[in-house]
This record gives C-alpha cells, structure tokens and sequence, in this order.
C-alpha cells in the first residue's frame, strides 16, 4: 500500500480530470472517470483505470447529478473523490455526502466550505481574524432603502454583491442612488435564479484594482502555508483570461503580507487542503479581501511552475492525513509563469462560442511550454460545456522571458475547424501595457475597444 487510497474517482472532465489522473498515478492510486454520453471519446475516459456513464449531456443530468456520481464511486470501491473545480468542487452538500458513505472528499470540509461559501459570512469571518476586507455592509442587506443608505455614508461608487454568489453573476456597480436602486433589483433577481438565494451585500467599489490571489495549503495536523500570489487581473466579464505567478505589482513585502493575510484568514476557520484567498489590490498598494475558493484553481499551474510544486497530488496527501512536510520559510519563488486560457469562441463576434469538431491540432513544445488539454485532432468539442479546450502555460527565469516564450509558443498554436482566442492572446501578450505590467480589471475591457477600433 502506498499510505494513500487505493481507488479515487473523479467528478469532473476535460482537462482538470486528466490532470487528476496524473497526480494519481504517480502516487500509485488508480483511478475512475465519470462521463457524459457527450464525453465518451475525452482522454480522461481512456486514461482512467476505470470509467462510468454518469447521464447524458446536460450537467444537471450527469456531473451535477450526485446520486449517479455515488452510485459510481460505491460500485467502483472508490475510497476518495476528487471534485476539481467547478461542478459539485464547492458543494457541501456533496462533501457531507461523501463523508456519509465513508468516502473522503479531497478537499475542505463541509462547513468549511458552507462558511467560507456565503461571501457575507466569509467576510465578517475575514474581518475579526485581522485580514483587511473592502467596507461595506455587515451582512446581507434585505432592503433597497437600507442599500441607499449605506451607499450614502460609505460614498459612490458601490458594488451589489450575491451572497452565494461567484463568477460575476448577481454583480451590479453603482454610481449614484438611482443606479443603485436598478442594480439592487436586479442583482437579487439574478443570485435568485443563479444561487437559489437572492440575500446580496453592499461594498465600496474600487476603481481599477488588480485581482490578486493567494494559493494556500494546510494539513490536517495544524500546518499552513502560502505559495505567493498570482496575478488574475486580465478578464473579461468575471472570467479569467491571463494569469501570471508572481504579479508584477507585489514586492517580496507585500507578498510576505499578503501570504501572512491568507494563512491568518485560513487558520481562522481551520481550513484544510487548498484554498485561494482572493484580494483586491489598489493603486495604492492596499488589499482587501475579496473571497476564497475552497478548491484547486483553473490556474494552479503557474504557480506548480513558479515553485517546484505538484499542488494536485499535494492535495490528495492532506486528504489521506499526511503532514505537509515543510515550513513557510522553505517556500520560495524561482520563476516566473503565465497561462492563456485557449477557448472555442471566436473574440471577433462578441466572443459568441465556437463548438465543433478539431479537423487538426499541433500543440507547441520545448524547454518551459506546458499544456494541459483533453483535446486532440478529431475531438469533437460540445456546446454543452465551458469553451476552454486547452491551458497554455509558460514559464522562464523572469517575467520577459516568460513572455517570449509564450508569444514563440502560441505563433505555434494551429487549431483547425473551430474559431479559437489565439489571435486575442497574441494581441495581449504583444501589448505594451502589459510587458509593462500596467493592468488592471478594466484593462481587457479598455483593450477590446481599441482592438476593435484598430480592426475597423
């Protein structure tokens, strides 16, 4: 026995479950995939020492469909689940689950995830532990004219937040009272249909921050630790685009602060296994705490790059109540990495998404090019699921070198049959704002204007 589980299964596809599988086999745990009827042909379901049809296409039939999911892992003799991210990762309901039928659920606990899931209970959570939070309301705000008021004394502009929210749904910015009393309605409306709870939160909105996050690990035996920050500031409408480890706005000291923020906030609630504290940054240099996701990140591996780290299989050790093995101060960054996120959607027309059949890839190599991907020449992408077919991440000695290698890397992209965001990548990367490190949240928004402009 290899001190692990003997079996673990994973609820999840694409890319992220074919990046699971190889954690595990290199710690000796077979594997089990779960699969749509439109997956039957992904490379997890050929990798995995196992696989079930989980339901047809939809994810509310198949991968969001607990019962067949245990139904898998019982007849399989899973010992432990690994979620990834997305789907059931942040569902405590699935944990408890898990925990009931005597599987263990590679990640936080229940209440863990509960707690730190309702941002407004997440950020009073933050604040008495000593992490700075962005002023605000002191929990969910059940009328409009409370909002007004609150807008009033802490000043314009504000931000409508989904208490159970994420990924910018349930979000609405607010220049003035009658902004406000539109986007309170509207928020509400929307975290209703999205969350299943329409209870919202009020705070002061910072104009041009960075989106910066923390990856933290901690262990069962009282041990946490940070692997510095990741700059995710480039994003369109909430969602990732471009990330990079480190960011090119954080010193050694405020990354030292900004660590000890996240292992302070983490030791709070007792976490365990990997957790990403995310803060706003402003031009001042102050950060706030944002939320943390209770799971592994899109993201993960540049940081893996950065620091030497397999964060997948050092979450299935904690799992399996292994210590971490090493202190805070054996932690640093030897590099720099950058990922683009290579999505079926075509920027061009609104970004509309672009399914279909890959007729031909040729995927880059070479010394510091990685690519995490469950798709090859023939696979056939469904409209059913996320656009990302494929993570492009680079690394070099520093930041400059990164960039090029990444620009060498994606001219070697050549995706055929679908529209992809290659071009856009290549735009960005080739942008001087970003080789000099000048972004922010709104940066992608101001740079599609002038993209768009420059294209006629």
């Amino acid at each position: 026995m290899n001190g692990l589980f003997r079996r673990v299964l994973i609820a999840n596809r694409g890319e992220i479950a074919l990046r699971i599988i190889r954690a595990c086999r290199e710690l000796s745990v077979e594997t089990v995939a779960v699969y749509s009827e439109a997956d039957r042909d992904s490379l997890h379901v050929r990798f995995a020492d196992r696989a079930f049809c989980v339901g047809p296409a939809p994810s509310t039939r198949s991968y969001l469909d607990i019962p067949n999911i245990m139904s898998a892992a019982l007849l399989a003799g899973a010992d432990a689940i690994h979620p990834g991210y997305g789907y059931l990762s942040e569902r405590a309901e699935f944990a408890d689950i898990c925990e009931t039928h005597g599987l263990t659920f590679i990640g936080p606990t229940a209440d863990q995830i509960s707690l730190l899931g309702d941002k407004s209970v997440a950020k009073e959570t933050m604040l008495k532990a000593g992490v700075p939070v962005v002023p605000g309301s002191d929990g969910p705000v059940a009328r409009q004219d409370d909002a007004v008021a609150l807008a009033r004394d802490m000043g314009y502009p504000v931000i409508v937040k989904a208490s159970a929210g994420g990924g910018g749904k349930g979000m609405r910015v607010a220049r003035n009272a009658e902004e406000l009393a539109r986007g309170y309605t509207l928020a509400r409306t929307e975290a209703q249909a999205a969350f299943g709870s329409d209870e919202v939160y009020i705070e002061k909105f910072i104009e041009r921050p960075r989106h910066i996050e923390v990856q933290i690990l901690a262990d069962n035996h009282g041990h946490v630790v940070h692997f510095g920050e990741r700059e995710c500031s480039i994003q369109r409408r909430h969602q990732k685009i471009i990330e990079e480890a480190p960011s090119p706005a954080v010193s050694e000291r405020l990354r030292s602060q900004m660590g000890q923020a996240a292992v302070k906030g983490a030791a709070a609630v007792n976490y365990r296994n990997a957790g990403t504290m995310e803060f706003l940054l402003d031009e001042d240099g102050k950060f706030y705490f944002m939320e943390m996701n209770t799971r592994i990140q899109v993201e993960h591996p540049v940081t893996e790059m950065v620091y030497g780290v397999d964060l997948v299989k050092e979450q299935i050790r904690i799992a399996a109540e292994m210590e971490l093995g090493y202190e805070q101060s054996q932690i640093q960054p030897i590099s720099h990495a950058i990922e683009c996120r290579l999505n079926a959607e075509d920027p061009d027309k609104k970004f509309i998404p672009s399914p279909g059949r890959i007729d031909f890839l040729h995927i880059p190599g070479g010394h510091g090019v990685r690519w995490d991907s469950h798709v090859y020449s023939g696979y056939v992408i469904s409209p059913y699921y996320d656009p990302m077919f494929g993570k492009l991440i680079c690394w070099g000695m520093d930041r400059e070198e990164a960039i090029l290698r990444m620009q060498s890397a994606l001219r070697e992209v050549d995706v055929r049959g679908i529209r992809t965001n290659v071009g856009l990548h290549q735009w960005i990367l080739a942008d001087s704002r970003f080789a000099g490190g000048d972004i922010s949240t709104k940066y992608l928004e101001e740079a599609l204007v002038e993209r768009s402009a420059a294209h006629g």
